[in-house]
């Protein structure tokens, strides 16, 4: 498999890294005063959030997989239960204890994605020159429809159960 040159990012992780950096700046926004949450900042990281775990899951692993001739990349599996775990803990109203485990999460998985021989070095590898038509579809991927916030009691289990799989608890609520 042919190899980016060495220091320089595929458009495919240039891209997909920049979103991240945005992300993590406004995570950091949400929860830059002690002990509060700022809503406004929140409500654009979770919008964004779950639109860039859409743009994943519906563009770029599926393009990796045509690539690949029907075979996923060993890495999409984890992937997917990191997705799940971080949107589960998007459906209730948040805590400081919901955004510390998404920034817990967050730590592991973008590593996964943006790291050496990460999910997104080996799509630009893979794309060759059809990472121009990934790009724009990245690029022109629609927002996703945000639910309101729910606390139910099957919600909430659900978020149990979908750290679990992925390998994660979420943390003790700061007092």
């Amino acid at each position: 498999m042919e190899q980016p040159e060495k220091g320089k990012a595929g458009m495919l992780t240039e891209f997909l890294v920049e979103d991240h950096r945005r992300l993590d700046e406004l995570l950091q926004a949400a929860v830059a005063h002690s002990g509060t949450i700022d809503d406004q900042a929140y409500t654009q990281f979770r919008a964004g959030l779950l639109r860039h775990i859409g743009m994943e899951e519906k563009i770029l692993l599926p393009a990796a997989q045509r690539q690949r001739g029907g075979e996923p990349l060993p890495i999409a599996a984890k992937l997917r239960l990191d997705h799940g775990a971080l949107a589960s803990l998007l459906m209730p109203t948040p805590t400081t204890a919901i955004l510390a485990t998404i920034q817990d999460i967050l730590v592991d998985h973008n590593v996964l994605e943006e790291g050496a021989g990460g999910l997104y070095e080996i799509c630009d590898v893979l794309a060759g020159p059809e990472a121009e038509p990934i790009l724009t579809s990245l690029r022109v991927a629609r927002e996703v429809t945000v639910m309101p916030y729910n606390d139910s009691p099957a919600v909430i289990n659900a978020v149990h159960r979908a750290l679990e799989r992925a390998g994660y608890h979420l943390r003790k609520q700061d007092s």
